[in-house]
């Protein structure tokens, strides 16, 4: 389960970094992405998806979490 850094880009979208993989997209999509909780399966530009329970209440980007690659 790696460490992943959300933070937004300047067009306002999120991004996702993994550091171990020098990996960064952009978020396309996020299954829960309310103002009461987020997570549960996320999509990247490239097509990997990635799998984090939803939290509660929504946090706040800049933030470090722990996915699962799915």
């Amino acid at each position: 389960m790696p460490s992943v850094m959300i933070r937004r880009g300047e067009d306002g979208k999120l991004l996702f970094y993994v550091a171990k993989k020098d990996l960064e997209e952009s978020i396309l999509s996020v299954e829960t992405d309310t103002d009461d909780a987020w997570g549960g399966e996320v999509t990247l530009h490239g097509g990997t998806k990635y799998f984090i329970e939803p939290i509660s209440p929504k946090p706040t980007f800049p933030t470090t979490l722990r996915f699962k690659r799915v």
